[in-house]
């Protein structure tokens, strides 16, 4: 028998054009703000934000810009990179946000690689621009943004023009054409942590269906009445998503641009009234000591999304105890559009329980499937000890990699993408990562958490930032180095750290080396860059301190 089909309009496409409709009638007077700490805050409604991206719509078009062509953007987090944010997929063509912070290889990889022949940059970016221009193949047409420098000889083989005097010239277009919501709406490139980066290259409907998503009680909760601040930058998996969630539900904007110092932060939010700010652990390990020492009003902030790495406890307490608001841990990744799983602990879960919950990367969000994987292929229980890699699949993961067969081969394991995370899954689906398996340390036979070593490090008061990485050993082939920054006239040293650890994990687990460093190095995105790491202690430019207990003695304790 043939399936009954459902009288449902199942032909209404999904695409970045209806938010953009939204934005114009339903939502016209939410806002994007671009806070500037010296006063110059500009404000736009959202009508007003619609109208410039129809316009930036019907300029690209006379510039030639067809369906399937890609526009990139080399800027900052503003009102513009949003109309750009809108105007280019609506169109039928493909955002591709480039990466300000990637290496001139890097970068000249990427735009090329991408094949966008109009790229829309900020003035004050320019200077990475020039550096890479010889190298460039693709690109034909700049259009600049926001104030600051002209164009330098490097620059002049490439037509040029001001996006605000553009738009001042040209009429919004009447309506948006038709476009297929599973062709290509946006292409953001993988932070490149080994070889060049690979680009994810995501769907209008992925896009739509995860900005419904972010708006769920249970996962962002972004809604109508917030006021949002995304602080993680819009050239990385689209911003989290989030400029995509507030067109869809009319939450304002707040952006802080390039000035993303504690300062500027705790005054943008003090000032706006943000109520969801979204950034990796070391933003919001800058305001919490920015706030130890000043005062700062976040009265207003009922919920800091944090992703990128592990969140240890002594933030999420110390963020809590001294500003009086949550950090909610969720987990993604670019390849995942990035929600994945978040944090949110449901109000049956006993209080004992519920910093363990809150501590995991999440409850797995609706829409989207997880599995973990042993070695040999085996499928895990979902029972909170097994452990195994994560995979996952559903409407906003990533099938493959842009024009890169040999990646997406290796990504996706019969349609489930191969997320390289180590972790285990409890009976109510809470993920709780053990690690990268590139960073897990397998000492003796046995698996040791660089993530949990690095959360109970921050738990020491003198402990400012802790990355942990494998050294090699002759005994027990590995053994965890702990690279640990010390906060300014801290006195602590490796036996310290050492007895503080051994109180807390299994004290086969305790590092007898330890490296103590100014900074931990971050990738472009904010995340600590253990590759960096890892190539100073293979060329000896770390300086190793050994306890004097002695490695033997420890590494066999416990075994």
């Amino acid at each position: 028998m043939s399936p009954l089909p459902g009288l449902m309009q199942h032909d209404h496409p999904l695409t970045i054009a209806g938010l953009v409709r939204r934005m114009a009638t339903v939502t016209a007077r939410s806002e994007v703000v671009d806070f500037r700490a010296d006063g110059r805050t500009t404000r736009r409604s959202f009508a007003g934000v619609a109208d410039r991206a129809a316009r930036l719509g019907a300029h690209l078009g006379a510039l030639g810009v067809r369906e399937g062509d890609r526009v990139a953007t080399l800027a900052w987090n503003s009102a513009q990179h949003l109309e750009a944010y809108l105007g280019i997929p609506a169109i039928g063509a493909v955002l591709h946000t480039v990466n300000l912070r990637l290496t001139p290889e890097h970068l000249t990889y990427v735009l090329n690689h991408g094949g966008a022949r109009v790229l829309l940059v900020d003035r004050t970016l320019l200077g990475l621009l020039e550096a890479v221009a010889d190298d460039l193949t693709e690109l034909e047409h700049l259009v600049l943004l926001g104030e600051g420098p002209e164009p330098g000889a490097a620059l002049e083989r490439f037509r040029s023009e001001d996006l605000d005097a553009a738009l001042a010239d040209v009429a919004p277009l009447a309506a948006w054409p038709e476009v297929d919501d599973r062709a290509a709406a946006a292409l953001c490139y993988t932070s490149g942590t080994t070889g060049n980066p690979k680009g994810v290259l995501y769907s209008h409907r992925s896009s739509v269906l995860h900005a419904l998503a972010a708006g769920m009680v249970d996962t962002l909760a972004v809604g109508r009445g917030d006021r949002v601040l995304p602080i993680v930058p819009m050239f990385h998996a689209n911003a989290w998503g989030l400029p995509y969630a507030c067109a869809l539900t009319g939450a304002s904007l707040v952006f802080v641009g390039r000035d993303m110092s504690a300062a500027t932060i705790a005054a943008a939010i003090a000032a706006e009234r943000v109520t969801i700010a979204a950034g990796v652990p070391t933003i919001w390990m800058d305001l919490l000591r920015y706030a130890e020492q000043h005062e700062v009003d976040v009265s207003s902030l009922r919920c800091a999304p944090c992703g990128g790495a592990a969140v240890p406890r002594a933030l999420m307490e110390g963020f809590e105890r001294r500003l009086g608001a949550e950090i909610v841990q969720a987990w993604g990744m670019t390849e995942t559009s990035p929600l994945g799983a978040v944090a949110r602990v449901p109000e049956d879960v006993p209080e004992e329980e519920r910093w363990a919950r809150r501590l995991a990367q999440g409850t797995i969000a609706p829409l989207v499937e997880a599995r973990l994987v042993d070695d040999a292929g085996v499928e895990q229980p979902w029972d909170g000890t097994s452990e195994g890699e994560l995979q996952v699949r559903g409407p906003w993961i990533a099938a493959g990699y842009y024009r890169d067969p040999d990646a997406s081969e290796e990504a996706i394991d019969d349609g489930w993408l191969r997320t390289g995370d180590v972790a285990t899954i409890d009976d109510r689906g809470t993920l709780r990562l053990t690690d990268r398996a590139k960073d897990i340390i397998k000492s003796g036979g046995e698996w040791i958490s660089s993530v949990a070593l690095e959360g109970e490090l921050l738990a020491h008061p003198e402990v400012l930032e802790a990355a942990v990485i494998a050294h090699p050993d002759e005994r027990w082939t590995e053994r965890p180095l702990a690279c640990v920054v010390l906060a300014p006239r801290a006195t602590a040293g490796p036996a310290e750290l050492r007895a503080f650890l051994a109180e807390r994990v299994a004290r086969w687990w305790v590092p007898e080396r330890f490296a103590f460093i100014e900074e931990v190095p971050k990738t472009s995105v904010g995340k600590f860059d253990k590759k960096v790491l890892r190539a100073r202690l293979a060329e000896g430019a770390l300086a190793v301190c050994v306890d004097g207990t002695g490695v033997a003695a420890s590494a066999s304790t416990g075994r």
